[in-house]
């Protein structure tokens, strides 16, 4: 039997139906980001992870179309960050620069981190790899790197240099240098490589290895830059020899800085910050700001930089355990 549809029964039904509509469109997942994303800096302010992240920081905003809030938390090789990222992170909208360290090395160096860098962080993309330069204060009577292994090994124990912290790339590059070259000096740790650079431009200490940061004060002439710690020399800075090439051995140090997210993170907020990312990264004006700091952007999937880790692993490791890095 069939029943006609009063005007009632249309009425019900049309009730019935923007109902489920309006159901549905709640069920609908909210539109990510929907609040300002926070960019947790593991250096202070100046440093070449501020420097790298502020330069992206227009354009990223832009894209996602909510502010990226840049948070630094300097201190204890990057744990100070990552802590911050673990414990407060959790809102979905909060990723963090760092550099690759934290992984490497960190866990050989720290008694206890109060966090698991595999368990309790995830890789976003990468940032940029980062060169490292061999500076010195501008009144050091050395003008090359065999002039400075000179008269390092002349005066034994009198030469001073800084890093942006115990276990950092340039600790790591520092200590790997004394070990091929067998110079004696005096390791003296900092908050980020910007007081470093400062202090070796006050001649408060001798030497550092350092970012591409420091190209302007090399070329004014309140530092002198002897070589790169890389595989083959930069077209960042085509000038500087690399330490193998001036015969002290394979001091192979570069200085990643990859963008994590807490391990809970959503995939999709993930996925979509990597292609934020790595679209910039690929624009030529980034590339080129980029190199101007001795930096590469380069391109990666979140597995990319776990497979970068994984080598950095492998080469630091034997140097944190026979140079006997620890914190102090």
């Amino acid at each position: 039997m069939k029943f006609p549809f009063t005007h009632l029964t249309r009425r019900t039904l049309a009730s019935i139906a923007l109902g489920l509509l309006a159901t549905g469109a709640h069920a609908q997942p909210a539109a990510w980001p929907s609040k300002p994303v926070r960019l947790v800096v593991a250096f202070p302010a100046g440093g070449l992870a501020d420097v790298l992240a502020r330069v992206l920081q227009p354009q990223l905003t832009e894209a996602l179309g909510q502010p990226v809030v840049i948070d630094n938390r300097g201190g204890a090789s990057g744990n100070v960050a990552a802590m911050e990222t673990v414990r407060n992170g959790g809102d979905g909208h909060t990723f963090m620069v760092n550099v690759t360290t934290i992984e490497s090395v960190n866990p050989l160096m720290f008694p206890s981190m109060g966090f698991d860098p595999v368990k309790d962080l995830q890789h976003v993309a990468l940032l940029a790899n980062t060169q490292l330069f061999l500076i010195t204060r501008p009144t050091l009577a050395a003008n090359n790197l065999k002039e400075f292994v000179a008269y390092a090994k002349a005066n034994p124990g009198k030469l001073s240099y800084g890093s942006a912290g115990n276990g950092t790339t340039p600790h790591i590059a520092g200590e790997l240098f004394k070990q091929t070259t067998g110079i004696f000096s005096t390791h003296i740790p900092y908050r980020g490589a910007a007081p470093a650079i400062q202090d070796v431009m006050a001649g408060q200490i001798d030497y550092a290895f350092a970012p591409g940061t420091v190209f302007q004060s090399v070329k004014a002439g309140k530092l002198k830059l002897l070589a790169v710690s890389s595989r083959q020399r930069t077209p960042n800075f085509p000038s500087a020899p690399t330490v193998e090439e001036e015969g002290f051995g394979k001091v192979y140090v570069e200085a990643p800085f990859a963008v994590y997210a807490p391990a809970g993170m959503p995939e999709a907020n993930v996925l979509r910050m990597n292609r934020e990312i790595n679209r910039l990264l690929a624009l030529p004006a980034i590339k080129a700001r980029f190199a101007d700091l001795g930096a590469d952007a380069v391109p990666m999937s979140p597995a990319d930089v776990t497979a970068l880790v994984r080598t950095e692993v492998a080469l630091f490791g034997p140097v944190v355990k026979s140079r006997g890095i620890k914190v102090d």
